[in-house]
C-alpha cells in the first residue's frame, strides 16, 4: 500500500522498516504473542529491526486484529492489493500504472484487460508482454493449490473415516477449512485422538491416498496425497482432544479472539487446553467444555471467522442464530432431465430424489429455448412436459414410476417389484411425492425472457437465469436482472451472480440493487449448491438474511448423485448464517407454493 504513494519522497524508508521487521518476525524462534504477553510493549522494541512505531502498531494488532495505519491506507484505494501478491513481474508500481490507465482493482480484472487486448496500448507493455501477463496469471492462480471443496470432499471423508475405523482410535476429525465448509481447500489437517500415536502414525502414512511421506514426528506426520493436496495429522490424547480440535479448525481470526477472550479471564488457551494461571488445565476434551469455559455457547464450525459470532456467543448475550441443518430441506428446486442437457429421464431423477435422498418434491427446471446448446425446450415442448409431469404424478399417488434405473441406494425398508416387460415400478411410501413442472428461463440482453409469460404462468414454479453477455457493464446487467425479477412469472433467480469457482468471477452486479430488488418483489434467490458455484457467496447469503430475503438451496443437478451436492449448499448457508426459515425448499410443497408471488 505504501509502495503505492509515490508521491511522497520518505516512503521508501518507511517500505524498508516495515519488510525488515516482516522478516525479523516471520523468522522469529518464539511467538511473538507470547513475547508481547510476557513482555509487553518493551519485550516488542527488543526485537531487531523493531522500533517504538512498528511496535505499537504490533501491540495494537495483537490487541483488536486491525491496525488503523493499514485500515487508512486501505480506505485511499479500491485496488485489492492483496490478490497481486507472488504474482511475478506485477509490483506496487506496475499495479498502480494499470489503474490509473485502465481501472484494474483486482486479478480478475488484470486478467480480463489481459485476454482484451487493452494492455499494450499502455506506454511500457506490448503484446508479448500482455501474453506474458496471461500466461503469469493462469500459472499464478494453478499455483496457488486452492482445491474446490466439493473435488475433496469424498477423498478426505474417505481418510477420516479409515481413521475413525481404526483399532485405538477415540476420535478423528478432518478439521481446518474442510470442516468450516470453505468453497476452497488449501490443505486438510486431521486431528485424532488417541494414546497409541505410534501405531496410528504407522498406519496413516501407509494408506493408499498417499502419495509423498514429508515428514514424521511423534504426535505429527506431514504426507502428500495423491492429488497432490497437503496433509497433517495430529494424534493427541482424549483429554486435549476438544482444544485441538478447536484450535485446528479455525479460522485464524477466530482463534486469535478465541485467546484474547481466555486472556481476559486470566485462561491461557492453546491446542492442548485451557489452563489457568497456575497450568491447572480448566477444559480441553471437548469443543463443548472449551467454549463453555469461557462463558460462550458452543459455535458452529461454519462460522467461525471472527465476523461477530464471538460477541453473540457470550452468555447474556444475543445469542447464535439457529442455523439451517444438513437434513432440513424437504426438495430440490432446479433439478434437470435428459429432455435437454440432464442425463437421466424425470422418472428417474424423481425415484432417486426420494428413495436415495428422502425428498419430498423435485421442480424439473430444464433450459428453454435460447439456450441451444443444450437443446432448450420451446412453447410447445413445456408445455407437453407439464403434462407429462401431471401424469407422472397422477402414477405417483398409485405408488407407481415408469423407470429405467433402480434407485442409487434404496432404503433398506423400501420394497421394490419390477415387471421387465412394462418397465413399471411399484414403490411403496412415494405417494406424497410430488414432482413440481418448472423451467429454467434464459434472460435475454435486455432483461426479456425467452418464453412468454402466458406459458410460464402453466408452470408450478419457474426460475430465471443468465447463461450469456457476461461482460456488459454493471448497470447494465443489473437491470438485466431487475428487469426479469419484476417479471411476475419469475419465481426464482437461479445462480444470480453467474460465477464458477476458480475459472469465472461471475458478471458485474450490484449486489445491493439486487438483493433490495428480490425483497421488494418477492423473488427468490437461490443459493447453488453444485460446488463450482455455490453461487450466492457465504457472504452475499448473509447479507440476505440481513434484509430478510427468501432464499432457495437448489442442487442444479443433471445426475441423480448431483443431489450430493446440496451438503454443499447448505454449507454456504450455514456460513452465511441462515437459518431454516430463510430457506424456503424447508417447507412443504403446498406451503412453498403458496409463498411465492403468483
Amino acid at each position: 500500500m505504501l509502495e503505492m504513494e509515490d508521491e511522497n519522497p520518505n516512503i521508501i524508508f518507511k517500505v524498508r522498516s516495515y519488510k525488515a521487521a516482516s522478516d525479523v518476525i516471520t523468522n522469529l524462534s518464539s511467538n511473538i504473542e507470547e513475547i508481547y504477553k510476557n513482555h509487553g510493549l518493551k519485550g516488542l522494541m527488543q526485537i531487531p529491526s523493531i522500533g517504538k512505531a512498528i511496535a505499537s502498531k504490533i501491540e495494537e494488532y495483537l490487541r483488536t486484529g486491525k491496525i488503523q495505519y493499514f485500515e487508512e491506507l486501505k480506505s485511499k484505494t479500491s485496488i485489492k492489493v492483496d490478490e497481486f501478491y507472488g504474482l511475478e513481474g506485477i509490483g506496487p508500481k506496475t499495479i498502480k500504472i494499470l489503474y490509473d490507465n485502465l481501472g484494474v482493482k483486482d486479478l480478475s480484472n488484470l486478467e480480463k484487460v489481459a485476454s482484451e487486448g487493452k494492455l499494450r496500448n499502455i506506454r511500457g507493455f506490448s503484446e508479448r508482454k500482455e501474453e506474458m501477463i496471461l500466461k503469469k496469471i493462469q500459472l499464478f492462480r494453478k499455483g496457488r493449490g486452492r482445491y474446490l471443496l466439493g473435488e475433496v470432499y469424498p477423498l478426505v471423508k474417505q481418510i477420516e473415516t479409515r481413521l475413525l475405523n481404526f483399532e485405538g482410535v477415540k476420535s478423528a476429525v478432518a478439521a481446518g477449512s474442510f470442516r468450516r465448509m470453505k468453497e476452497t481447500i488449501g490443505d486438510i489437517d486431521f486431528v485424532v485422538a488417541s494414546n497409541e500415536a505410534k501405531k496410528i502414525m504407522d498406519y496413516f502414512i501407509s494408506m493408499p491416498e498417499i502419495g509423498e511421506i514429508l515428514g514424521k514426528g511423534a504426535s505429527k506426520s506431514f504426507v502428500r496425497l495423491n492429488n497432490g493436496m497437503d496433509a497433517d495429522l495430529l494424534v493427541i490424547p482424549e483429554e486435549s482432544f476438544g482444544s485441538a480440535l478447536q484450535y485446528f479448525t479455525g479460522s485464524k481470526e477466530h482463534g486469535v479472539a478465541m485467546r484474547k477472550v481466555a486472556l481476559a479471564k486470566g485462561l491461557h488457551l492453546n491446542e492442548w487446553g485451557i489452563f489457568d494461571k497456575n497450568q491447572n488445565k480448566v477444559a480441553g476434551s471437548t469443543e463443548e467444555d472449551v467454549y463453555h469455559a469461557l462463558d460462550l455457547e458452543w459455535i458452529p464450525p461454519e462460522i467461525r471467522e471472527n465476523t461477530g459470532e464471538i460477541e453473540l456467543a457470550k452468555t447474556g448475550g444475543k445469542g447464535l442464530p439457529h442455523l439451517i441443518q444438513y437434513n432440513d430441506l424437504r426438495g430440490d428446486l432446479q433439478v434437470h432431465s435428459d429432455s435437454t442437457d440432464g442425463t437421466m429421464s424425470i422418472e428417474d431423477m424423481a425415484l432417486a430424489a426420494k428413495e436415495s435422498f428422502g425428498f419430498e418434491y423435485i421442480a424439473i427446471t430444464d433450459h428453454t429455448k435460447s439456450l441451444k446448446l443444450t437443446n432448450g425446450l420451446d412453447e410447445t415442448q413445456l408445455l407437453d412436459q407439464a403434462n407429462k409431469i401431471a401424469e407422472l404424478n397422477d402414477r405417483i399417488k398409485q405408488g407407481q414410476y415408469d423407470t429405467k434405473q433402480p434407485p442409487l441406494q434404496p432404503k433398506p425398508e423400501t420394497q421394490h417389484t419390477c415387471n421387465e416387460k412394462e418397465k413399471t415400478t411399484t414403490v411403496t411410501g412415494v405417494k406424497n411425492f410430488k414432482i413440481l413442472s418448472a423451467a429454467e428461463v434464459n434472460i435475454m440482453k435486455d432483461g426479456s425472457l425467452d418464453i412468454p409469460n402466458n406459458v410460464l404462468d402453466k408452470l408450478d414454479i419457474v426460475g430465471a437465469a443468465i447463461h450469456s453477455n457476461f461482460s456488459l457493464p454493471i448497470e447494465l446487467q443489473t437491470n438485466r436482472l431487475l428487469k426479469a425479477m419484476e417479471n411476475p412469472s419469475i419465481d426464482i433467480i437461479f445462480h444470480p451472480t453467474g460465477r464458477r469457482i476458480n475459472k469465472r468471477e461471475g458478471y458485474p452486479v450490484n449486489i445491493e440493487k439486487l438483493l433490495d430488488n428480490a425483497k421488494d418483489t418477492n423473488t427468490l434467490l437461490e443459493i447453488d449448491a453444485y460446488y463450482d458455484r455455490l453461487d450466492l457467496k457465504d457472504e452475499y447469503v448473509k447479507m440476505a438474511v440481513q434484509k430478510g430475503i427468501n432464499l432457495v438451496i437448489d442442487s442444479d443437478a443433471h445426475h441423480p448423485i448431483h443431489f450430493a451436492f446440496l451438503k454443499f449448499g447448505i454449507g454456504q448457508a450455514r456460513r452465511g448464517w441462515a437459518r431454516k426459515s430463510d430457506i424456503l425448499n424447508t417447507l412443504p410443497f403446498k406451503e412453498l407454493l403458496s409463498s411465492l408471488k403468483r
